[in-house]
């Protein structure tokens, strides 16, 4: 099979398996929102950032330096699995002892006994770092489906049982914890890699030497993507954390993994051609044009029914919400891009300038937060659609360095999809304001006539991110 259609079934897959495993935790989400409260997402939500640390630590960078590892032999998958165990008791030692403290910075005793139960899911993700990179290796996210959906099938099911039995905010953590040991279990029965006594110090020096870098600069990554997390559960309510974190959680689920569906298959096999940057540039240019067309348009559409979405299917105390979701989604429009351009850097392996990269980013961000906190809540969310702007300037510089990716041309090739889903965004957002129909009428009406209106005009406008994207599912539909 050649690397393109490995490539193009790859993304499908991991595709399917995103929207498999997203589309029952969205369900799950929605659902189990009729029974818990906005606070008992806030406690989770407190705790967050210091469980992705934790897992942050535990990986190390390990996952992409095997994946990007051109001859990887079975002593290299060994020896990261035994420092990924590790790594893993340590940072669950690490939140232990550290829970206290936590507590007290929020002021919330509750955490303690919440951070010591939750933190066992990094030891069990321990397990399975190693297998999921053999699978991006071979780009067979078909075994990851068979894992995923089966283990967010179940454990979202016990967690909406807990919930109608008034189990609160530990029905989320036996959710995570539950989801983690499923899927680590399905992995190990598909016998994808099995370890053995082997250990070499060179292989663990290589590839921390790699992943460090990337550590670090995830470390950096969780802590401000979580900041305004951490500031709104601090410095406000615990319920408008929790209605922060529950927009977010919405937004993640529906946005984030369908760019991570696209970059996680693309980085192993963009790897196979790191070392020619006429081949990189024109494949990374193809996957900036189907990425934004897809992206674009869900993104904006989603962010002008956001209002109509939350009436139609969540309780009251969650309405509120939306507005925050509506600003949140176009602080993220540009996710795809920052995406493809730190992709970049990984493939050329450059990890030396991703960490100096994410150093300049939260430099940004730190500014606009300080700025943006005197505003209030909503001026906290408008800050992120500032600072995603300002941050994608050191992302480019870095892209055009490596493969001669500039700023214009990457404009150039997402601006027509931009102002065609931006203009039909804004259309359906003030129809809304002028229709009386019942909700649910609204969405299907005004949903389906914006993805109809946005394929009807890229058509005839014979855009090239939309002839690319049609090109590329019809040739998957005829194999």
């Amino acid at each position: 099979m050649s690397l393109a259609k490995k490539t193009t079934v790859g993304v499908l897959w991991n595709l399917a398996e995103q929207l498999g495993r997203r589309g029952i935790q969205v369900a799950v989400t929605l659902l189990l929102a009729y029974f818990l409260s906005p606070e008992d997402y806030g406690l989770v939500a407190m705790m967050a950032v210091f469980l992705a640390l934790g897992t942050s630590l535990m990986d190390s960078g390990f996952t992409q330096a095997l994946i990007r590892l051109k001859d990887a032999k079975h002593v290299d998958f060994d020896t990261a699995f035994y420092a990924n165990v590790v790594l893993g008791i340590l940072s669950y030692l690490i939140l232990f002892v550290t829970a206290p403290y936590i507590a007290d910075f929020y002021n919330e005793q509750r955490l303690i006994e919440l951070i010591r139960v939750a933190a066992l899911t990094i030891v069990i993700n321990a397990f399975q770092v190693v297998q999921i990179a053999q699978l991006s290796r071979e780009l067979n996210f078909k075994a990851q489906l068979k894992a995923n959906l089966p283990a967010a099938l179940i454990s979202g099911i016990i967690a909406l049982v807990l919930a109608y039995f008034d189990f609160g905010v530990w029905a989320l953590i036996w959710q995570m914890l539950l989801s983690a040991l499923l899927m680590t279990v399905f992995l190990w029965l598909q016998h994808i890699w099995r370890p053995t006594f082997t250990f070499c110090r060179e292989s663990l020096y290589h590839m921390y030497n790699f992943g460090y870098k990337l550590f670090l600069s995830g470390l950096l990554d969780i802590v401000f993507r979580n900041l305004y997390v951490i500031i709104i559960a601090k410095y406000f309510t615990t319920g408008i954390a929790g209605l922060y974190f529950f927009a977010d959680k919405i937004r993640e689920l529906i946005v984030l993994q369908l760019v991570f569906s696209i970059q996680s298959v693309t980085y192993p096999a963009l790897a196979t051609m790191q070392d020619d940057n006429i081949r990189l540039k024109e494949n990374y240019k193809k996957i900036v044009k189907i990425m934004t067309f897809i992206m674009f348009p869900l993104t904006l559409f989603l962010a002008a029914l956001s209002d109509i979405l939350f009436q139609t299917f969540l309780p009251q105390k969650w309405w509120e919400a939306s507005s925050y979701l509506s600003i949140m989604l176009i602080a993220w429009l540009l996710i795809p891009m920052h995406a493809i351009n730190v992709n970049v850097l990984q493939v050329k392996g450059r990890s030396d300038h991703f960490l100096i990269l994410e150093f300049i980013k939260k430099a940004i961000a730190a500014i606009v937060l300080s700025i943006s906190i005197v505003y209030g809540i909503y001026g906290l969310l408008i800050g992120q659609i500032i600072g995603g702007i300002l941050a994608y300037i050191p992302n480019v510089y870095f892209a055009n360095r490596l493969i001669g990716y500039s700023l214009k041309e990457q404009i150039g090739d997402f601006m027509p999809v931009l102002l065609l889903s931006g203009g039909i965004a804004l259309f359906i957002y003030f129809v809304q304001m002028i229709l009386q129909w019942n909700k649910v009428v609204e969405l299907i009406v005004l949903g389906v006539a914006a993805f109809v209106f946005y394929i009807v005009i890229a058509q005839i406008m014979k855009l090239q991110a939309y002839v690319l994207t049609k090109d590329l599912l019809f040739k998957k539909l005829k194999g």
